[in-house]
C-alpha cells in the first residue's frame, strides 16, 4: 500500500510539473511572438510609442480575460491553461508585477519547486517495499 502510495504521489509531480512546464512555455512562445509583433508595428511606424496589448496570459485570469483567451487559444491549449490555471492559483497573488515575464515566471517556478521538488522529495521518503525476502547475510548469486 505504501509502494502504491508513493508511485501515486511521484507521477501526481511529474504531471503536474509537466503541465506547469507546458503552460510556462505555451506563454513564452505568446509573450515572444507578441514582442516581435510589436516591433515589428513599432518599426512601420517610425519607431513611436505603442500602446501595449492587454496581455492574455495572467495565471490568474479575470473572467473577461478568461473569455479573450478561449478566443485566441484552441481546446488543447485551453485545457493546458485552465490546468495551469488552477495549479499556479496558490502562488499567482504572490506577485504583483507590470511584467508579465514575473507575473508568470515566479508562481510558475514556485509551482515547479513545490509540486515537482516537493512531491518528489516525499514520495522519495515514503518507505519502500522490499525485493527480495532474504536474509541479508546470505550471498545472492
Amino acid at each position: 500500500m505504501v509502494t502504491a502510495m508513493g508511485s501515486l504521489i511521484r507521477w501526481t509531480a511529474i504531471l503536474t510539473s509537466v503541465i506547469v512546464a507546458l503552460g510556462f512555455l505555451a506563454f513564452a512562445v505568446d509573450e515572444i511572438d507578441r514582442g516581435s509583433k510589436q516591433q515589428q508595428d513599432a518599426l512601420a511606424r517610425g519607431l513611436s510609442d505603442l500602446e501595449p496589448k492587454a496581455s492574455i496570459a495572467n495565471p490568474s485570469p479575470t473572467p473577461a480575460e478568461e473569455k479573450a483567451r478561449e478566443k485566441a487559444h484552441g481546446p488543447v491549449r485551453e485545457a493546458i491553461d485552465d490546468a495551469n490555471d488552477v495549479l499556479l492559483a496558490p502562488f499567482a497573488g504572490l506577485v504583483d508585477s507590470d511584467n508579465a515575464w514575473v507575473n508568470h515566471g515566479v508562481p510558475s517556478l514556485l509551482a515547479l519547486l513545490v509540486y515537482g521538488l516537493g512531491l518528489g522529495t516525499l514520495a522519495n521518503m515514503l518507505p519502500k517495499g522490499r525485493a527480495h525476502g532474504g536474509d541479508w547475510r546470505t550471498a545472492s548469486s
